[in-house]
């Protein structure tokens, strides 16, 4: 059992490491249209990210799946600038049921992409051990929480923010958004798949 935490342990490192912010930039820009009554939605968003990051970085490990580390370094802020950008140009009017279902889907390919940035070093961790199921599970799991613990104290803040100090939804969303956005364009810019 000592493997499953070891692994699990690396999984919550690798989403609470400050040092991989890209991960956490793109969880907040799925959460930030969002409030604390959404929860439910918010829970199925991080967790339909965590199955499609699970898939890749499952078939990367198993040697199914190679693709160039500096696209996928190039891609991932892209995805999140895409997704805050999303955030950005709702509109009030767009139906919010087929949005919310739009963005379920985002979130699962867009895990996709994110599963193959992290995949050479688990590969490398790893092995070609055989039996690399139960430490692939462990490190989602550890994923999941990390994400949960992400989303718990970003949406903590949106609570405080916008029912206790009365800020509105959408400015809330806008300031988020056009942060998470910004960061993302440097990244984008920063790239190794420019040189």
């Amino acid at each position: 059992m000592n493997e499953f935490y070891m692994y699990l342990r690396l999984g919550l490192e690798h989403i609470l490491d400050i040092n991989g912010y890209d991960h956490i930039l793109f969880v907040l820009a799925l959460c930030a249209i969002y409030t604390v009554a959404d929860w439910k939605k918010i829970l199925v968003l991080v967790t339909a990210f965590t199955v499609g990051h699970s898939i890749t970085l499952a078939l990367a490990t198993f040697g199914v799946l190679n693709v160039d580390t500096d696209l996928i370094e190039m891609l991932i802020p892209v995805t999140i600038f895409l997704t805050a950008l999303s955030n950005i140009f709702r509109s009030k009017s767009t139906k919010r049921a087929s949005y919310i279902n739009n963005n379920y889907l985002l979130a699962l390919f867009f895990g996709l992409i994110h599963g193959m940035g992290f995949s050479n070093y688990l590969s490398a961790l790893l092995g070609r051990d055989s039996s690399i199921l139960k430490q692939l599970f462990a490190f989602n799991v550890g994923l999941e929480v990390g994400q949960i613990i992400i989303v718990g104290l970003f949406m903590l803040v949106s609570f405080i923010l916008i029912t206790v100090l009365g800020v509105r939804q959408r400015d809330w969303n806008l300031v988020v958004s056009s942060a998470i956005a910004g960061v993302a364009l440097i990244l984008i810019s920063q790239a190794n798949y420019w040189s």
